[in-house]
Parts: C-alpha cells; structure tokens; sequence
C-alpha cells in the first residue's frame, strides 16, 4: 500500500501550507491542488512546494469548484502510483491528530473507504447542522442503507483505483455535491465506509466557500440524480441488502 494526502486549496493557501508542511513530516507525498486561486495566493502555495519536501502543487487556471480539484488530485496520485489518498479541507477545520489513524484504518481495510464522521463543538453553524441531517437521510434513501453516518465531511481516505474508475465513467458534481455524490456511488460500487469520528472547528473569522443557496441546490440536485440512479439500480441493492441482512451485516 502506497498512501498520500490531497488537499484542494481555495482561498486558503496560507492555512493549507501550514496543514502540508504537517502532513509531509510524515514522508508521504502532500498534492496541492490550486483551484482558480489569485496570484498572491498562487504565489504563496508555490512558495510552499518549492520548500515543503514532498509537496506537488497542482495549478487549475480557473476556478472549477471542490470536486474538480480533488478529481485531479485522485488522478496525480494515481500517476504516482498510491494506492489510497486522505482528503483534507484547506481551512483547517479537521483535527490534524487523527491523520495517522485514518491511516492505519485504511490499512486494515484496503477495500473500504474511511470516512470522517464530525464531532462539532459550539462554533457550527445551526442551518448546517440542519442540512447534514437533511443529507444523511437522502444518503440513506439512495443507498437503501444507513451505512453512510455522513456524507459531507471532506476528511476521507479513499482507495484511489475505485475511485478513478467512478470519475472514468461517470460524470460527478464538480463543486460542493462532489462529497455527498463520490461517497454514493462508491457504495453503489460495494465500496463500503467505515466511520470514525473527529473533530470539526468553525474558527473565528473564517472564510468559508460553501454559499448557503447555490450549494444547497446544487446539493439538492445532486441528490436527485442519485435517487434516480437508485431506482435504476433496485434489481441489484434489494438482493445485496437482503444478503446483507441474512449474514447480519
């Protein structure tokens, strides 16, 4: 198994060198993905490859939303040949400390995706708590299951070639309906989670780049095409359900 970090960065490039230069100290290659950032944030994050031993920066010209640049950093890692990669926002709102943890989870299960599960304290903001709940029960009615406790943490080890596969074939949300989408269809893929909780901070002051209304639709829409996609794939979740439910899983 060869392991990695993706982090897709905008508008935090500072926070994001910081979480790099931590996360290379463990001597597993850090990929950088620059989506669309300005030219004093570029310059910062090109600062940070240049320095950071094992930190690839890759540039988008433009802006193409979260799912996009975490897209193209599955792809690098593959051309890397890693087998599994964590994701990390750029914001600095996971726990650091957990990082090798998920590690060691993803090792002892190769085929599984491991998936952070937030502990908030009392910084979040209500209404996002309130779509996380609106979300996991859509999760649940797409995959017939309620395996998946989240699905839009950006803390997640994935195994890189069921991934790549997914993103070869299907066109995925290339913003913030990516999570929800991958994580999915990964199930769909009888590519299973496993959770482990962590703690998620909304520091004082942050920039955020979820937009309350366009991200809600574009997630609602998201969720559409997923539940149609379910229906479609009835004929193969009921029977792996009921096996499921025979063997006690």
């Amino acid at each position: 198994m060869k392991q990695g970090f993706i982090i897709p960065v905008y508008r935090h490039s500072r926070t994001a060198c910081l979480i790099a230069q931590q996360l290379a100290a463990t001597g597993l290659p850090v990929i950088l993905i620059d989506d669309g950032n300005t030219e004093e944030e570029r310059i910062i994050l090109e600062e940070c490859a240049k320095n950071i031993t094992g930190v690839i920066l890759i540039r988008l010209e433009k802006n193409s939303g979260k799912g996009v640049a975490v897209i193209r950093g599955i792809q690098k890692a593959d051309e890397l040949g890693l087998t599994h990669v964590l994701q990390m926002d750029a914001d600095g709102q996971h726990d650091i400390g957990k990082v090798k943890f998920f590690l060691e989870e993803s090792e002892r299960n190769p085929g599984k995706v491991i998936c952070g599960c937030p502990e908030f304290d009392s910084t979040v903001p209500k209404n996002r708590l309130t779509g996380r709940k609106i979300s996991t029960f859509w999760a649940a009615v797409t995959t017939l299951s309620t395996e998946l406790k989240d699905v839009l943490c950006g803390f997640r080890v994935y195994p890189v070639n069921a991934a790549s596969k997914i993103f070869k074939n299907i066109l995925i949300d290339n913003r913030m309906g990516f999570d929800p989408e991958i994580i999915v269809r990964l199930y769909w893929k009888n590519v299973r989670p496993v959770f482990h909780p962590i703690k998620v901070i909304y520091p004082e002051g942050g920039i955020s780049n979820f937009n309350m209304v366009r991200d809600n639709i574009r997630i609602s829409w998201t969720f559409t095409r997923l539940f149609i996609g379910m229906l479609l794939r009835l004929p193969i979740l009921i029977p792996r359900k009921i096996k499921r439910s025979i063997k006690g899983e």
